[in-house]
Parts: structure tokens; sequence; C-alpha cells
């Protein structure tokens, strides 16, 4: 499986010990793409467990949809 993700950012985020989270104590990074509060997690990755493998997915507006055909710059 796959996800279509866009970023906007031109560098790193580099994380403060002023991330921590004071109730929580840890700090998960989003490896999904998907987090409303990118780049830190807030389990929108469970959003992702049933996507098929050779599949490539986009979300947009709340909704997920299987992308037919991925056209990049070179082609």
């Amino acid at each position: 499986m796959g996800r279509l993700i866009e970023l906007e950012a031109t560098g790193p985020r580099k994380l403060e010990p002023d991330d921590i989270d004071d109730e929580k104590g840890d700090v998960a990074v989003c490896q999904c793409g998907l987090s409303d509060s990118f780049p830190f997690c807030d389990g929108s990755h469970r959003r992702t467990r049933d996507e098929a493998d050779g599949e490539i997915y986009v979300y947009e507006d709340g909704e997920r949809r299987v992308l037919e055909e991925l056209e990049t710059a070179d082609e």
C-alpha cells in the first residue's frame, strides 16, 4: 500500500524539550502523513489499517479514495 501525501515545509522540524506533553510524557512523530498536528502523531494512522497492498491512497477532506493512476512531472 502507498499513500500520496503533500507537504509544504521546506525543512526539518527540530523537537524541543517543551514539545513533550506534560500529561502524556512522550512525543510520537507522525509517520503516516495524516496527522492534523503534524509532525506529531494524533492517532490518524488508525484510518490506514485496512489499506491493501499494491494500492495508492489519497486522503482528502476526511475521505479516502484509491488513486487509479499516478502521474509524475517526469512523465
